[in-house]
This record gives C-alpha cells, sequence and structure tokens, in this order.
C-alpha cells in the first residue's frame, strides 16, 4: 500500500505565529565588549555558526539570562562545558582567560573590564499575528567589587535598543530607572 502524500501546511495563514526572536543585542557581555554586538533573527530561524571560542555560546547563554529564572540558568551548557566554568559575573566581567603566576598554581581569570562597569542584554520579540512587540532587557553592575551582579530587568511593549534606550545615565542606575519610566501626559 502506498502512502498518501499529505501537505504539511498546517495554517493557511503565512504569518508567523507566536512571539519571535526580532534581534539580540549585547553590551559588555562576555568577550563582546565596549559596543553594542547584534543578532538579527527578524523572526525566522537562525543557525549561529563560528570558530571554537567564537561566542555563540555566549549568545545563547544571553537569551537564556533573559529568558529562565536565574536560580535556573546553567551557563555554557550549549558548549558542554562544567557549571562552574562559566557564571553572571565572569560574563559581565568579561573573564576570557586564566592566567597562571610564576610560580604555578591555578591560574586567575582575566577580565576585560572592572568592577565599575555594566553589562545590558536585550532582545526585541514580535507577534506578528497579534501585531505586537514585546522587549526583554536585563542591566548588570557590581555594588561590591566582590560581590555578585545585581540586575535590572526591563519589560516594555515596544521595540528599545542599547543605543538608543540604555545610553546616557553612566553607572547610575537610578537615572537609568527614570529614563526607562514612561511619563504620562
Amino acid at each position: 500500500m502506498m502512502a498518501e502524500n499529505l501537505p504539511l501546511d498546517f495554517t493557511a495563514d503565512e504569518s508567523l505565529s507566536g512571539f519571535r526572536l526580532q534581534c539580540l543585542e549585547v553590551f559588555n557581555w562576555g568577550t563582546f565588549d565596549g559596543r553594542v554586538w547584534t543578532l538579527r533573527a527578524d523572526g525566522r530561524n537562525a543557525l549561529l555558526t563560528g570558530d571554537i571560542g567564537s561566542g555563540k555560546s555566549t549568545l545563547v547563554d544571553a537569551v537564556t539570562t533573559l529568558l529562565v529564572p536565574a536560580h535556573r540558568v546553567a551557563y555554557n551548557k550549549a558548549a558542554g562545558a562544567d557549571a562552574r566554568e562559566r557564571s553572571l559575573r565572569s560574563y559581565m566581567l568579561g573573564h576570557y582567560k586564566a592566567a597562571r603566576s610564576d610560580l604555578g598554581g591555578t591560574g586567575r581569570p582575566v577580565a576585560l573590564r572592572g568592577p565599575n562597569s555594566y553589562t545590558v542584554i536585550l532582545a526585541v520579540f514580535h507577534n506578528a499575528g497579534y501585531d505586537q512587540t514585546v522587549t526583554l532587557a536585563q542591566v548588570f553592575w557590581l555594588k561590591d567589587p566582590a560581590g555578585q551582579p545585581q540586575r535590572l530587568y526591563a519589560v516594555a511593549e515596544r521595540k528599545l535598543s542599547i543605543a538608543r534606550d540604555f545610553a546616557d545615565f553612566g553607572t547610575d542606575i537610578a537615572r537609568l530607572r527614570k529614563l526607562l519610566t514612561p511619563t504620562e501626559n
């Protein structure tokens, strides 16, 4: 008996349903240092390729940080790494290698940024079926140079960008909160 060819067109509507990633932006996240780096997916499937150490897992971990509760995030799983290899703090400070002293022993991580810097990860999602856009963002900074990062969550029902909406606040998080809070007319 011959199998009948069935069309795989599950919907008559050609629009992309659900909230789909439009773009991901990172600033001072992992080795993406000093400027805004953008990955554009435009609501389509995307394939990350590149050499070992080029940042593929770093970008996956940025999306994971935005979407998964903080206590459930396991960093660098995409690369099959040890759970202790990466942390929110190591991504924020931009650890990229371990330097050994002349006396030997274990290596100390080398950071691209100091404790007075800040990190932003941001993703814009769009639902074409309902013509809705939402932006999720998190800002990280260190109150205590030896402590864990503090975080500010931002959610907006519009497209935000790091360059436009998360700039001109220095490291004053209270000022950033004021800049992000919509004013009523």
